[in-house]
């Protein structure tokens, strides 16, 4: 992974030591609430129901050992001995003190950790697949283009106040598992006729109350044009996004009343103005790819029996490499995720000793590297298959190998009213109830891949948008209710799903869900997907039986 140089840890430092010069200015009342607003949330410092929440930046999604010993840390010290991952493979605290705030920020600088654009009108966390540089099916590593862009956005003075948040995700990979169609821009790493690397470049994707998949602008873009075409695309979304009202800020809405055509045209015209003598250099390229040289692998990894005499063995830990984890590009080794989603903790948290934990299983099975995911869990990407079955029986048992990637209850929640100040609705023991219905139907009737997401609120951070099957919670005169939608997808067909009819009550909801499988598992036909019936058939078989009784 990339390695800070002295340029990085000063900016850094320094940005932690201006950052408590102001928080200490605010406490003693020598800066108002307003002024002091900005600051903090370009410092990832949220006001929530309860206290303030800290969001800290994981460029795509990948951690060392020593900086999730740094998160245990910081819950025990600071919080209330856990942390949460996000669906964009950032990390949060639900429960630090304002007054601690710059003490976490310097903790987390001595091991290249910040908070830095997590929030506010700025160019936020670059994410990517959570399986880059280890994927059977991969074209070439993004990773090292996601850390030229971070470095790239990191405080950029042009756009550090645009209309609204901007994101940008890059795959390198035929399957999109960065879901870089519902991104400000999505970046598609591709070859030309001679089999040089560029990029397929997409704008305008975005979820929450408008949700949009993104269009292609350019086909293919030569890698030494990426940034200044990325900062073409940014001026032109400076200079002609909204600011009169937030919910129409996002470029999303920009190119949607522009035009493709022309918006298109804009970009080209201003790349035309920019781009002479701006080239990304291949020396700069190979200086970043050499962070991201494969680990030392052992050749010899593919000849061990241990691994199918296990499988053969133990149905419990067959069950668990089934579902929990995948193919890897080396002979030998798989890619292992750890399910933040067993029966009794709320999606996508862990606690302090399960930090720890992962930390030394990481050491140990990975090569001291931990990555997160858009589904809330992590991975332990480069693991021998011959220590598999011992990893298994460590993370069973800290309630981390529930294995159900993919499956129903591998549902992505957001925290919901029980922390968040904007949220119409619960989520966390909503999300539990489905769960507890749902996972001896699975074991019965192997229901297969369905992605369930739920979101307290039309900001949509849980993605409900492009769920299998999204949640999004409403409120109607101070009461919970729940809209469901059928069909999205975040996948290289991305789909926003549609609304299957009007909002049910709270205790209506895990009903609901049960009805919506009991209907595919009548009606599907052999190995067909839940995704792929519901393209079949449409919506209305599931309708007809949800809203039986009404």
């Amino acid at each position: 992974m990339y390695q800070y140089n002295e340029i990085d840890q000063t900016l850094v430092d320094e940005r932690v030591a201006q950052f408590r010069w102001q928080t200490e200015q605010f406490l003693r009342g020598e800066l108002s609430e307003d002024r002091y607003r900005h600051l903090r949330l370009r410092n990832g410092i949220y006001i929530q129901t309860h206290a303030p929440m800290l969001r800290i930046a994981i460029p795509y999604g990948v951690f060392n050992s020593k900086q999730i010993r740094m998160l245990a840390h910081i819950a025990r010290t600071y919080d209330k001995n856990y942390c949460h991952f996000t669906t964009r493979q950032n990390v949060q605290f639900n429960w630090p003190k304002l007054e601690q705030t710059p003490d976490i920020l310097a903790e987390l600088a001595t091991v290249q950790m910040h908070a830095i654009q997590t929030s506010g009108n700025c160019m936020r966390n670059t994410t990517s697949d959570h399986l880059a540089g280890v994927c059977v099916d991969e074209i070439e590593d993004p990773r090292p283009y996601c850390e030229i862009i971070r470095q790239w956005t990191t405080l950029h003075p042009e756009f550090d106040y645009l209309p609204r948040k901007f994101k940008i995700a890059v795959s390198g990979a035929l399957n999109d598992r960065a879901a870089t169609q519902l991104h400000d821009i999505g970046l598609h790493l591709v070859k030309d006729e001679a089999g040089v690397i560029g990029f397929k470049v997409l704008v305008g994707g975005g979820l929450g109350r408008t949700p949009i998949i993104g269009k292609v602008i350019r086909p293919y873009l030569e890698q030494q044009h990426l940034l200044s075409y990325l900062e073409a695309i940014l001026r032109v979304y400076n200079l002609f996004g909204r600011r009169d009202n937030k919910y129409k800020a996002r470029i999303k809405i920009l190119l949607k009343e522009t035009g493709i055509e022309k918006f298109t045209a804009m970009v080209e015209q201003e790349w035309q103005l920019i781009k002479d003598g701006r080239e990304l250099s291949a020396e700069r390229v190979e200086e970043i790819k050499a962070h991201f040289a494969p680990p030392a692998y052992d050749s010899s990894a593919a000849d061990d029996k241990n691994f199918d005499q296990h499988l053969a063995k133990d149905n419990a830990f067959a069950t668990w490499v089934k579902y929990n984890t995948t193919a890897h590009k080396v002979a030998g080794y798989k890619a292992v995720f750890i399910s933040l989603k067993s029966p009794d903790a709320p999606p996508g948290d862990m606690t302090d000793a399960q930090l720890d934990a992962i930390a030394h299983l990481a050491d140990g099975y990975s090569f001291g590297e931990i990555r997160s995911t858009h589904r809330q869990n992590l991975i332990l990407a480069d693991v021998h298959q011959g220590d598999l079955y011992g990893l298994w029986q460590q993370l069973d048992a800290l309630t981390l190998a529930t294995p159900n990637i993919g499956t129903a209850t591998d549902m992505i929640c957001c925290p919901g009213l029980d922390f968040c100040s904007l949220a119409n609705s619960g989520t966390i023991g909503l999300a539990k109830e489905i769960n507890e219905a749902l996972d001896n139907m699975d074991y019965l009737h192997d229901i297969g891949e369905v992605k369930i997401n739920m979101s307290g609120c039309m900001n949509g951070c849980a993605h409900q948008s492009v769920g299998h099957i999204g949640i999004l919670g409403v409120d109607k005169k101070g009461v919970e209710w729940y809209q469901l939608t059928l069909g999205g997808s975040s996948d290289n067909e991305a789909a926003i799903g549609e609304r299957l009819g009007p909002a049910v009550a709270k205790d209506e909801v895990t009903k609901a869900i049960s009805t919506i499988l009991a209907v595919y598992v009548q009606q599907r036909l052999e190995d067909e997907s839940f995704l792929d019936m519901v393209k079949r058939v449409g919506i209305t078989p599931f309708k007809e039986q949800v809203y039986a009784d009404n």
